[in-house]
């Protein structure tokens, strides 16, 4: 499940409940019908807004949080639909229910490049990092001042062809 803008409405049911992270956690338990509930970190994660924040659960994790809070799943989470974009006869492999957004027609900066390939920052730095031992540049990479920047049609160009290689 993927929870909706961006936690707001979780955040939102917590405070008018009364509830913080660790009570909610501890109500999880009440709820759940095996009595485990959802660990108080889990719960940060999912109802947090920062670095750490998620955006995707278990679904048992989202119905166990929403029969917390006394809400419909729905109003807090989004379920994902799984549908394939093209014939699923095609001989090329596919991951069905992942879509990338369209391509942005501009440089990203390495937040918004790391929020595109759904890749953390510290992995993107890795992966510069093993490039420039192998005495490359990663592909798509661009030094404007001392920002990077990245043109994501060469980067998934780039991406590509190390999968391919594999």
């Amino acid at each position: 499940m993927r929870r909706r803008d961006k936690g707001a409405p979780l955040r939102a049911a917590m405070k008018a409940a009364g509830l913080d992270i660790p009570s909610l956690a501890a109500k999880t338990k009440d709820v759940d019908p095996a009595g485990e509930g959802l660990s108080r970190s889990l719960v940060g994660f999912i109802v947090g807004k920062g670095k750490t924040a998620r955006e995707d659960c278990s679904d048992r994790a989202a119905e166990l949080i929403a029969k917390a809070l006394d809400k419909e799943v729905d109003d807090l989470f989004d379920a994902p639909a799984f549908t394939p974009d093209e014939s699923t006869s095609t001989r090329r492999p596919q991951i069905l229910g992942q879509r990338q957004p369209p391509l942005p027609e501009q440089l990203l900066n390495q937040e918004e490049l790391a929020e595109f390939l759904r890749k953390s920052p510290s992995w993107i730095d890795a992966q510069i990092t093993d490039a420039k031992r192998h005495g490359e540049t990663w592909p798509g990479l661009f030094y404007v001042g001392r920002s990077r920047r990245f043109d994501p049609r060469a980067v998934l160009a780039g991406l590509q062809r190390q999968h391919a290689a594999v």
